[in-house]
């Protein structure tokens, strides 16, 4: 318990850069991934071309590498980012592709009638997105978010490739001094401490979404 004691403040100094990342991640790619779902329901060929193609390099390309690309690559074209810009960059991109695609199939599975509805009751295209749209596909897409919330919990750890301190990094150089694997179990302790809270929010949230049945 002792030794306990002398880690854990570096632990959890390294868990607080990883909350930081995780909290704005969600606050820039949940918007963003609403956004350009909408935008692949646009008539405008060149945009959907564009944001799928997006799409798929995000997804089929790992994060790891694109938190390389970003951080060592393009400074090669005369971009640079600090260390902690070029891990939120990367992360929000790569995160506002999947939230793209769970809302693209929420906003489809929506019945063209709510849309023909709204016409009848002379809502514009934005009230009709803020008042019906938008509050049915939240309910829909809730299960999904909630488990790429909790991989982006996991996904974090990437981070230390760019030398940054997170709690992942902090338990390998515990480690590594002083031999011992019990500074990793204290890390996986954290995460699952963090995956439980997020889980039993989502849960909540979920349940409070049940009033639109």
């Amino acid at each position: 318990m002792d030794y306990v004691g002398e880690i854990l403040p570096a632990l959890l100094s390294g868990a607080g850069m990883t909350i930081k990342v995780f909290i704005f991640t969600l606050l820039g790619s949940i918007p963003l991934g609403i956004i350009v779902a909408f935008g692949l329901q646009s008539r405008f060929k060149p945009l959907t071309y564009l944001i799928n193609v997006y799409i798929w390099l995000m997804r089929g390309t790992p994060l790891l590498l694109q938190l390389i690309f970003v951080f060592y690559g393009l400074p090669l074209i005369g971009i640079v980012f600090e260390r902690y810009d070029a891990a939120l960059f990367a992360f929000i991109l790569n995160y506002t592709a999947y939230f793209a695609e769970i809302f693209r199939g929420g906003i489809q599975s929506i019945p063209q009638g709510q849309y023909e509805a709204a016409k009848v009751l002379r809502l514009t295209k934005l009230q009709t997105i803020q008042k019906i749209i938008l509050p049915q596909v939240v309910k829909i897409v809730l299960p999904s978010i909630g488990n790429e919330v909790i991989n982006l919990v996991k996904d974090t750890s990437l981070i230390y490739v760019i030398g940054l301190g997170d709690l992942l990094r902090a338990g390998k150089i515990a480690m590594s001094r002083d031999v011992t694997i019990l500074p990793l179990a204290l890390v996986g302790v954290i995460y699952l401490l963090f995956t439980a809270v997020l889980t039993l929010l989502s849960k909540k949230i979920e349940k409070y979404y049940q009033y639109y049945r």
